[in-house]
């Protein structure tokens, strides 16, 4: 009904003026120094950085891709829950040495980390690193922009078509990271948090309570109609191999991705970082509902085959259950929230690499000062932002391949991480051999589309990064007293 469809918009356009003004009251207070504007003065504490940290992995994925895989693979889906709890693992281990140094050092970028323990001549290893991280980071970003038009489109029945929903998301985002940086992200980051917990819970159970009188009894259901959706390898054939080396590579890559990696240097202290990951598997646990959706799909699209399994959740909630307009406005903000919460953070991280760690190589911003640094990294927010909504318009097949090629490679700076902070003997010559050969690697598989034992074509990329990383670096580097990340000193 035309009534219900306005009604669904005014609500979400209204969420959209709450998150706005929000992100743009977070400027008050911040500063003016690009350290403020990066890692919001490398004070941000436990709730804020809690819900910072979630919105980073929990994107428009989580209430579209995530019930999707549910729907059409089954129990291999699983593997989302699995390697987020491995993942706070690695960030336990990792992230206090990360947020130790950039606190010493200066350093707001992962490239400026890495440099600093190996550096190369003319900073060409930082260039690299911020080129690779751009170009994974904007297919990140376009996937988010893409996901809120299409939300719109669906929730409101076409009222908002998915260019313009996608323009207004994007172009919210881009206000207020543009104005407020990293303290207007955390603090819409804990609203959209909020609304992304309270909402996915209440679909979750509701549409299971709706269609088959309870979680346990859908369950049931499937066992009887559609028992290969419950048991290994799923639906579609995903083998152990496929399923355990895509949580290693996902629970191992996330700390490597410069969105996550960044953020460490913004917490308060070390204990405030290791208190969040405590606390970080409750967050998790807002998967589980949205996996609820994706199982009840098997049963009830049986005979109503998807173009997208993605669409399972906007399929079910939207058209299927007898749900009211205001409540499917609440739903549409809740999963818009999923995808610009994480939006936001990937165009403040694309903006300051393209600046810090590409920008710095051009001989008219070679040796700029802070305030003309900030000044072009609030600039790139926009042109970011820009970019990726134009490749949402575009929205070649590619861009998911794109994306898990970049996954991919962006985990094969993880063997020299690891030697930078832990392996006296880690050289830079093992260290860029690995990388070249692992990234390399790792293209050929996923683009030629088979690995030997059906392995993550990036972990086949890392397993060889690492031995290489390892064999040069034990025949050409002598025992030393200190790691590289050692060797840096106290800050001058």
């Amino acid at each position: 009904m035309m009534t219900d469809s306005l009604l669904i918009t005014g609500i979400t356009l209204g969420y959209l003026l709450v998150v706005l003004a929000v992100g743009l009251r977070a400027r008050r207070g911040q500063g003016s120094s690009l350290e403020g504007y990066v890692a919001g003065g490398r004070h941000i504490g436990l709730l804020v950085l809690f819900f910072i940290l979630g919105a980073e992995i929990f994107s428009a994925f989580a209430f579209l891709g995530a019930p999707g895989w549910a729907y059409s693979k089954g129990a291999p889906a699983l593997y989302i829950i699995a390697y987020l709890a491995l993942a706070v693992i690695v960030w336990w281990l990792i992230a206090p040495y990360i947020s130790r140094l950039g606190r010493r050092h200066g350093f707001l970028t992962q490239a400026e980390f890495l440099t600093a323990c190996y550096p190369t001549r003319g900073n060409l290893l930082g260039l690299f690193i911020g080129i690779v991280s751009v170009l994974a980071m904007i297919p990140y970003l376009t996937i988010q922009i893409a996901g809120a038009g299409m939300l719109f489109e669906a929730a409101t029945s076409g009222t908002i078509p998915f260019w313009l929903g996608s323009l207004l998301a994007c172009g919210v985002v881009a206000a207020y990271v543009y104005a407020s940086g990293l303290q207007g992200i955390g603090w819409t980051n804990l609203l959209q948090g909020v609304m992304m917990v309270v909402v996915a819970w209440f679909l979750g159970l509701a549409t299971a309570d709706q269609f088959f009188g309870g979680v346990g009894e859908m369950f049931r259901e499937i066992q009887r109609e559609a028992p290969e959706y419950l048991t290994m390898p799923g639906a579609s054939g995903m083998g152990w191999g496929a399923f355990s080396t895509a949580i290693l590579v996902s629970a191992l890559g996330c700390v490597m991705w410069p969105h996550i990696f960044m953020k460490f240097y913004s917490a308060r202290s070390e204990r405030t970082l290791k208190r969040v990951f405590v606390l970080y598997p409750l967050y998790s646990y807002l998967l589980i509902p949205l996996l609820i959706i994706g199982f009840a799909g098997v049963v009830l699209l049986k005979d109503r085959p998807l173009d997208s399994p993605d669409q399972v959740l906007l399929t079910l909630v939207v058209e299927m259950a007898d749900f009211p307009a205001w409540l499917i406005g609440l739903a549409l903000s809740g999963a818009l929230a999923a995808a610009m919460s994480t939006a936001a953070n990937l165009a403040h991280t694309s903006a300051t690499i393209l600046i810090r760690d590409v920008g710095q190589h051009l001989p008219s911003l070679r040796g700029m000062d802070d305030g003309k640094a900030l000044r072009l990294t609030r600039y790139g927010v926009v042109v970011v932002s820009l970019a990726a909504y134009l490749l949402a318009l575009v929205n070649p097949g590619s861009l998911v391949a794109l994306l898990l090629g970049a996954y991919g490679i962006v985990v094969q700076l993880l063997p020299m991480l690891l030697g930078a902070l832990f392996w006296r003997r880690a050289s830079r010559i093992g260290a860029f051999a690995g990388l070249a050969i692992g990234a390399v690697l790792t293209l050929y598989f996923q683009f030629s589309g088979s690995t030997p034992f059906d392995w993550h074509a990036g972990f086949c990329g890392l397993v060889v990064n690492a031995l290489v990383f390892v064999g040069v670096s034990l025949s050409v580097s002598p025992v030393t007293q200190h790691t590289p990340a050692e060797a840096l000193g106290p800050q001058p």
